[in-house]
C-alpha cells in the first residue's frame, strides 16, 4: 500500500472480497458435500449456535430438513456464475421464524444468504411492477420515460431521492432524472466524473441488478471459516449482503447520505446507467419489495432499449436506403475510382456530418466543412499508421491527434472508414467544434485527495455547482453511425471494389434484376396508362370547361400515384389497410369517394400481404368502375372488415345500385388476380361471386400478416372524444391511502381523468405536509386509515375550498359528519367510471 496517491488506486480496490457482510442478515458458505466451511460472524444471532460449533457442520444438522430441502431445490436451478436463486419465507430450524434466502455459487463454494422476513401483506411484487410499468409505457419520450420510472421507483421503495444516472462513453454520468422529497437540493442535470464510480464497481453493476445500504453506520460482521478455507477472499460479486467499500462509505457519509440502493440500467448486456436512491436515514427494503424494484429495473432496461432502437432504426433505415441505390447505381460504374467520388453527396445522407474527404488513389477531394488537404493528407497517414485497415472515430481529434489543433475550429470530431484492402484509401467525416456548459457536482479535477484512510484516496467532501465550458468536442459519434459506417466499409470493399471478374458478375446480375424490373413495370405501366386514358374520358364527360377538367383529371391522377406508391414504396412496414381502400377510391371517384363505404378496425398489413391485397383491390375497383356498381351515377360499394376468433382479417366487398351484374364469358387476367393471389401467396382464401343485383367478394388474410394498430395521428376515436369530454381534473390531485397498491391504482385514474400531477400520503400527517406545500385542485380520501381516519383532511381541504370525494370499503359505514356530508363517497374497489360518475356530483 506505500504505492503514489492517483486516481486507480479505487479503480483496483478489491471491492469484490470484503471479507465482510451487512449485518441485517447472515452469510454460510458450503463446500459440495453441503458442510459449513465459512460464516459470518453474526451468524449466531440468527441460528442461535456458537461460530466455533457452526463451522464444518453438515447444513442438515444446522437447519430444518424443510429448509435444506428448499436450499436443494433451488439449487438445482442455478447455471452460470451471475445466477442466483430466491426463496422467500423459509422457517430455517423449524421454530417459526421466517427468512428470505439468496443462494448462489462463488467458485467452488455454495453461498446462501438470509435475512428476516419482513412481513408486508400488501406487497404483491407481480403486481407492483404491472402497475408501474403500465405507468411508464404511457409516456413519450426517453427523458419522460426516466422521469416517469424514476416517480415510480420512489413511490414503491420510499426513499428521499431517486435519481435516474446515465453513464457517458468516458464513464462519467450525468442526472437526466430525479424525484426527491420537498427542501432537498435538486441534483438533475450534474455531471460526475468517472472516478465517482469505479470501473470494477461498473462492472460489478453489470452483473449484479441490485445493491442496498441499509446503514452506512452499521458494523459490518467479519466472516470467519475453518483453517482449510480464506473467508477474505471469498468472492462476494453477486452477494446481496456484501459488506460496503470504507471509501464509498465516506463518499456517502460526505453526501449526507445515511443509505443507498442502486438498480442497474443495462443496454443490449451494457451498463446504461442506475436509478440511484438516496435516504438521509438508514432505510432497509424488505427483499420482496427489492425483487420487485429489481424486475422494475430489468423491464424498464428494455423498454428503454426498445424506445432507443427505435430511433436507431429509423435513421439506420434511411441510411440503408441511401445505401442500396448507392450499390445499385456503383454496379454499372466501370472505374472503382469513379464509383467512389460519386457518391459523396450519398454519404453524407449517411452519415450526419458537417463535411467530408474521400482519398483515394493519392488523390484528395473535399466536400463541406474540413481540413485542409494537406492537413487531411497528415491525417490519414496518421490513421494508416496508427489503424490501419480499421474504423477510427472520436469527438474530440485534440486527444489522438496532437496536430489537429490548427484546424479544432474547422473539425473537432472525425470518423474515418478505410475503402481498399490496403490501408491507403478512406473516408473521412468531420464534425464541427460543439461549445457547451457542462455542470459538474463539484471540480472533476479534484475529485479524491489523500486522507485519514491512509494511502488509498479518500473522496472529496465538496458537490458544489461547477460550471464547465467545454471546448474542442463535436456531437458524439452514436452507435448506430458507427454501425451504418461498418455496413458501408463492407459495401465499398465488397461490392465497389471488389475484383474485376466479381465486379461483372455483379453487373451481370443487376441486368438479369434491371430486366425483370423493366419486364414488371411494362406490365404495370400499361395498366396506368389504361386507367389514366379511362379517366381522361370519364372526366370530359362531367367536365364543363377546361380550367374544370384539368383540375379534375389532374386530382385523379394524383390519387393514382398515391395509390401506386403505396403499393411498391412501404418500406417494409406494415400499412394501414384503410389508406388502401381510401388511395384507390380516390384515384377512381375524386371528390364522389364517399361511394365507397369503409368500415372495420385499425388493422395494418404486413408489406408482403399489403403488396399482394394492393392489386387485388386495384382490379376489385377496377373491374366496378368498368363493369360494376362504380360504372353508373348510382351504385355503391361497401366494404367491411373484421378480425375472426382466430384473429384472421375477414374482408366482405358488397356492390349494391349498380346496373345488372353479367358474369364474364371468360376468366381474365385481373379475374385471376383476384381469385388466386391471395390463396397463391398468403395461403389465405379468396371468394368471388356475380350476383345479378352486384357482384360480392370475400377475403381471409391470415393473423401472420396482421397487425392491430392505433387510431391514425390527428383523429381522436370515438373513445378518446368521449375520455376528453368527460375529463374534469387538472393540476395537483391528492390520494390519501393507506394501501400501496390501491394508491397506485387510483394515481392511474386520477392522471387519465386528467390530473397533472398527483401526491399520496398513508396517513393524515403525510397528508398535512403535501397540502401544506401544495394546495391541490381535487382529493380522495381514504376514511380509514387504521388507526386513524381521513376526516380531519376533509374538514381542511373544506376550509381550502378544494373539492374532495370519500372512498370507503365493502360494506363500512361511512361515519361523516354533518359538516362534511355534502362529500361524494364511493365505494371500494373503486374503478375509473365510478370516479368519473362522482365527479360530475361535485359542485
Amino acid at each position: 500500500m506505500n504505492e503514489p496517491v492517483n486516481l486507480t488506486n479505487c479503480d483496483r480496490e478489491p471491492i469484490h472480497v470484503p471479507g465482510n457482510v451487512q449485518p441485517f442478515g447472515f452469510l454460510l458458505a458450503l463446500v459440495s458435500d453441503l458442510t459449513i466451511c465459512m460464516a459470518s460472524e453474526n451468524a449466531p444471532d440468527y441460528l442461535g449456535a456458537d461460530i466455533g460449533w457452526l463451522l464444518q457442520r453438515p447444513i442438515a444438522a444446522v437447519l430444518s430438513e424443510a429448509a435444506v430441502t428448499a436450499i436443494r431445490s433451488r439449487v438445482d436451478y442455478l447455471s452460470g456464475p451471475d445466477a442466483v436463486e430466491r426463496v422467500f419465507g423459509v422457517d430455517l430450524q423449524g421454530r417459526g421464524r421466517l427468512f428470505d434466502l439468496a443462494i448462489h455459487f462463488s467458485g467452488a463454494y455454495l453461498v446462501i444468504e438470509a435475512e428476516p422476513s419482513l412481513i408486508e401483506p400488501d406487497v404483491n411484487s407481480g403486481e407492483l411492477v404491472r402497475l408501474m410499468l403500465g405507468r411508464i409505457r404511457k409516456t413519450a419520450g426517453i427523458a419522460e420515460l426516466a422521469q416517469e420510472a424514476a416517480r415510480q421507483l420512489k413511490l414503491l421503495t420510499g426513499f428521499d431521492r431517486v435519481m435516474v444516472y446515465r453513464f457517458h462513453p468516458d464513464g462519467s454520468g450525468e442526472v437526466i432524472a430525479e424525484v426527491a422529497g420537498s427542501g432537498l437540493e435538486p441534483f438533475l442535470g450534474l455531471h460526475y466524473p468517472a472516478s465517482d464510480i469505479p470501473r470494477q464497481a461498473r462492472q460489478l453493476y453489470q452483473r449484479n441488478w441490485l445493491r442496498i445500504i441499509a446503514d452506512i453506520d452499521a458494523a459490518p460482521s467479519p466472516l470467519m471459516s475453518t483453517p482449510a478455507h480464506n473467508a477474505g477472499l471469498l468472492d462476494l460479486s453477486m452477494s446481496v449482503l456484501r459488506a460496503v467499500s470504507p471509501i464509498h462509505i465516506e463518499y456517502l457519509r460526505n453526501m449526507g447520505v445515511a443509505a443507498s440502493m442502486s438498480v442497474s440500467i443495462l443496454r443490449e448486456g451494457k451498463l446504461w446507467g442506475l436509478f440511484a436512491c438516496h435516504h438521509y436515514a438508514p432505510h432497509h427494503l424488505s427483499f420482496e419489495k427489492r425483487t420487485a424494484a429489481e424486475l422494475f429495473g430489468q423491464m424498464y432496461s428494455w423498454l428503454l432499449e426498445a424506445r432507443e432502437r427505435e430511433s436507431d432504426v429509423a435513421y439506420q433505415t434511411r441510411a440503408h436506403q441511401i445505401q442500396e441505390r448507392l450499390i445499385e447505381r456503383a454496379a454499372a460504374q466501370a472505374h472503382s475510382k469513379r464509383a467512389i467520388l460519386d457518391f459523396v453527396g450519398d454519404y453524407r445522407q449517411m452519415i450526419e456530418c458537417d463535411g467530408i474527404a474521400v482519398w483515394s488513389d493519392e488523390e484528395i477531394t473535399l466536400d463541406g466543412e474540413t481540413p485542409t488537404e494537406a492537413e487531411v493528407q497528415d491525417l490519414v497517414g496518421f490513421i494508416n499508421r496508427t489503424s490501419p485497415g480499421r474504423i477510427c472515430a472520436s469527438a474530440e481529434i485534440a486527444k489522438i491527434y496532437a496536430a489537429s489543433e490548427s484546424f479544432r475550429d474547422r473539425a473537432a470530431g472525425f470518423l474515418a472508414i478505410p475503402i481498399s484492402r490496403t490501408p491507403r484509401d478512406c473516408l473521412i467525416f468531420f464534425r464541427r467544434e460543439v461549445l457547451r456548459s457542462v455542470n459538474w457536482a463539484g471540480d472533476p479535477d479534484k475529485t479524491y485527495s489523500e486522507g485519514p484512510l491512509g494511502p488509498r484516496l479518500t473522496p472529496r467532501k465538496s458537490f458544489e455547482l461547477w460550471r464547465q465550458t467545454v471546448v474542442g468536442q463535436s456531437k458524439p459519434w452514436t452507435t448506430a453511425a458507427l454501425r451504418i459506417a461498418e455496413s458501408l466499409r463492407v459495401t465499398l470493399l465488397e461490392v465497389i471494389l471488389q475484383l474485376s471478374e466479381l465486379a461483372a458478375r455483379e453487373r451481370r446480375g443487376a441486368q438479369e434484376r434491371q430486366e425483370l424490373m423493366i419486364a414488371e413495370l411494362n406490365h404495370r405501366v400499361r395498366n396506368i396508362l389504361s386507367l389514366v386514358r379511362g379517366l381522361v374520358t370519364q372526366s370530359k364527360d362531367t367536365s364543363t370547361s377546361i380550367e374544370d377538367f384539368a383540375s379534375l383529371l389532374g386530382g385523379r391522377i394524383q390519387a393514382l400515384a398515391r395509390a401506386h406508391d403505396q403499393i411498391t414504396n412501404f418500406n417494409w412496414a406494415p400499412v394501414a389497410l384503410r389508406s388502401l381502400l381510401e388511395s384507390e377510391a380516390g384515384a377512381y371517384l375524386g371528390s364522389r369517394a364517399g361511394r365507397v363505404r369503409m368500415e372495420g378496425p385499425d388493422v395494418a398489413l404486413d408489406p408482403k400481404a399489403f403488396a399482394t391485397l394492393a392489386l387485388v383491390v386495384h382490379e376489385m375497383m377496377t373491374n366496378s368502375a368498368k363493369y360494376g356498381a362504380l360504372a353508373d351515377s348510382t351504385g355503391q360499394v361497401q366494404v367491411l372488415w373484421r378480425l375472426d376468433p382466430g384473429a384472421s382479417l375477414v374482408i366482405d366487398w358488397k356492390e349494391s345500385g349498380g346496373p345488372p351484374v353479367q358474369p364474364p364469358s371468360r376468366r381474365g387476367f385481373g379475374t385471376t388476380i383476384i381469385e388466386r393471389s391471395v390463396p397463391f401467396d398468403l395461403k389465405g382464401d379468396a371468394e368471388l361471386r356475380f350476383d345479378l343485383l352486384g357482384v360480392q367478394a370475400r377475403f381471409v388474410i391470415p393473423a401472420s400478416f396482421v397487425q392491430i394498430v392505433p387510431t391514425m395521428t390527428g383523429a381522436l376515436s370515438h373513445e378518446a372524444q368521449k375520455q376528453e369530454q368527460t375529463r374534469r381534473l387538472s393540476g395537483t390531485a391528492l390520494i390519501v391511502e393507506d394501501n400501496l397498491i390501491i394508491a397506485m391504482g387510483a394515481e392511474v385514474i386520477l392522471l387519465e381523468l386528467g390530473a397533472r400531477h398527483v401526491e399520496t400520503a398513508a396517513s393524515v400527517n403525510q397528508a398535512f405536509k403535501v397540502i401544506e406545500r401544495v394546495t391541490p385542485s381535487f382529493a380522495l380520501l381514504d376514511i380509514n386509515l387504521g388507526a386513524e381516519s381521513s376526516l380531519p383532511v376533509g374538514h381542511r381541504l373544506k376550509e381550502l375550498g378544494v373539492p374532495f370525494m370519500f372512498a370507503t370499503g365493502y360494506g363500512e359505514r361511512a361515519p361523516i359528519p354533518a359538516e362534511l356530508s355534502d362529500a361524494a363517497v364511493i365505494q371500494k374497489p373503486y374503478t375509473r367510471e365510478l370516479v368519473e360518475k362522482a365527479l360530475t356530483k361535485i359542485k
